[in-house]
C-alpha cells in the first residue's frame, strides 16, 4: 500500500458515495487507473466493504451497553464457538476480540434497561464459554463513525 492507496481509503472513509471520477481527481489518477486500485484494495480485503452510517437514535428510543465479557478458556475453540453464538444475537451490534482483562467487547443496542435484562438472562449469559459479563450503560455518544 503507498501513498495513494491510504488517500483513496482516507477519502472513502470520509464518503464512501464520491463518484470514481472525483475520487480519481482528488488522488491525481485517470478514473481507469483509480478504478483499478479500488478492485485491488478490494480482492487484497483492505477494503472490505462499504456501508451506510444511520443517523443515531435519541436517547429515549433506546441505550447502549458496552458490554466486556470473559471466557472461562482461551482456546481456539472456545473463541469459534462463543463468536457463533455471538454473531446469531440481533442486538450486538459489534463485537471486538480483546488483549487485556476481558476476551471481547460488545456493543449492544436495547430498548431499556429492562431489555437489557433480557438480552443478558436469555443470550449473553448462555452463550458458550461464557465465565464473567461486565455492562457498562452509555450515558450519550461523543464520537461516532
Amino acid at each position: 500500500m503507498d501513498d495513494t492507496d491510504r488517500a483513496l481509503i482516507r477519502l472513502l472513509r470520509a464518503d464512501a458515495r464520491m463518484s470514481n471520477a472525483k475520487l480519481a481527481e482528488a488522488v491525481g489518477l485517470s478514473a481507469s487507473a483509480c478504478l483499478r486500485r479500488l478492485r485491488l484494495l478490494e480482492h487484497r480485503g483492505v477494503i472490505r466493504g462499504y456501508t451506510v452510517v444511520l443517523e443515531e437514535a435519541p436517547a429515549r428510543e433506546g441505550v447502549v451497553v458496552i458490554v466486556q465479557i470473559t471466557l472461562e478458556r482461551q482456546t481456539d475453540e472456545h473463541l469459534k464457538r462463543f463468536e457463533l453464538a455471538v454473531r446469531r444475537c440481533p442486538e450486538v451490534r459489534e463485537c471486538y476480540l480483546m488483549t487485556g482483562i476481558a476476551d471481547y467487547l460488545l456493543r449492544v443496542e436495547a430498548r431499556d434497561a429492562a431489555d437489557y435484562e433480557r438480552i443478558h438472562k436469555e443470550a449473553l449469559s448462555r452463550m458458550p464459554g461464557v465465565a464473567r459479563i461486565q455492562s457498562s450503560f452509555a450515558i450519550r455518544s461523543v464520537i461516532r463513525g
